[in-house]
């Protein structure tokens, strides 16, 4: 209906400049009335983007293995706690008076054992074949101990003293996992378990790290460089389970060696004189069990 009067009212007002200014008011007429029209018709308007009808969990299958590992192994996780997915809308507004839509993201609280206990922890882990940055997500690991108590998360849906321990066993907890890019669905997941054979990890007291030559593969900090134009380099993080390549590799030392009392740093440099001073210090880092010596150019 606007874009009638405002189409009839351009024209009248081009007219006073001639046949030319008639139809050029006539168009600026009738364009405004469509925006006005538009505005109008599409203010209500709700569009809602595709939603679950009903959860997909995996299921689980009565009396399957449970299996054993010694050394290094990847193994797959067998579902034993899960709970609804978890659903959350986002609404938009396209513009000040445009329509709205509404969007649907879903999240899953799952429980997966892995193998017999004790191990001594989980270094990667897998999701449909595709390696996850573990530090993305909310995750728990229970290496199975007999010591071991109920998840927090578990404890609270399923209430105090109706949660099981699954002593013994070791198990992965992930809360709030998100499963849109895995086609709303909890993903196949693969684990890669460390559990040193015999007892002699847990009898070794000290051992030597030399990292080799590297400028900041030593720093506990993620330092990063510019590379093209808005791309970011981390220098001292090549994998997905750390926050550094140095906490990586002290955390799995200290997995796989839980009775470590110190690590002796041998750093090395290049130099152009042979006065170098030789400057002892003692650092920890915080919640590491193990001291750790540097000689040499200690990392800051």
């Amino acid at each position: 209906m606007a874009t009638i009067v405002l189409q009839s009212a351009g024209a009248r007002l081009g007219s006073m400049f001639g046949a030319v200014g008639a139809a050029i008011g006539a168009a600026v007429g009738a364009f405004a009335g469509y925006m006005v029209d538009r505005a109008i018709l599409t203010r209500g308007q709700h569009y809602e983007g595709p939603r679950l009808g009903q959860g997909r969990p995996m299921t689980a299958e009565e009396g399957s293995p449970l299996p054993r590992v010694y050394g290094t192994m990847r193994v797959g996780g067998a579902l034993i706690w899960a709970t609804r997915f978890e659903e959350r809308s986002t609404t938009t507004r396209a513009g000040k008076m445009g329509p709205k839509q509404t969007t649907y993201s879903y999240f899953a609280n799952v429980a997966l054992a892995l193998c017999e206990g004790e191990i001594a922890g989980v270094r990667r882990i897998w999701a449909d074949g595709r390696e996850l940055d573990l530090s993305n997500y909310e995750f728990r690991v229970y290496r199975g101990d007999e010591e071991q108590l109920p998840d927090p998360l578990i404890e609270a849906k399923q209430g105090v003293g109706n949660a099981p321990a699954y002593r013994g066993v070791a198990y992965v907890v992930f809360e709030r996992f998100p499963i849109d890019d895995f086609g709303r669905r909890i993903p196949q997941f693969q684990f890669e378990v460390l559990r040193p054979g015999g007892a002699l990890c847990e009898r070794i007291r000290s051992v030597a790290l030399i990292p080799g030559s590297t400028e900041y593969g030593l720093s506990p900090h993620l330092i990063t460089v510019a590379g093209e134009p808005g791309e970011t380099i981390a220098v001292n993080r090549h994998n997905a389970y750390g926050r550094t390549d140095f906490d990586a590799a002290v955390d799995e030392l200290l997995a796989i060696c839980p009775n470590l009392k110190s690590v002796s740093l041998v750093v090395s440099w290049f130099g152009t004189d042979l006065r170098a001073a030789i400057a002892g210090s003692s650092r920890a880092s915080p919640g590491r069990k193990a001291t750790i010596h540097c000689r040499g150019a200690c990392p800051a």
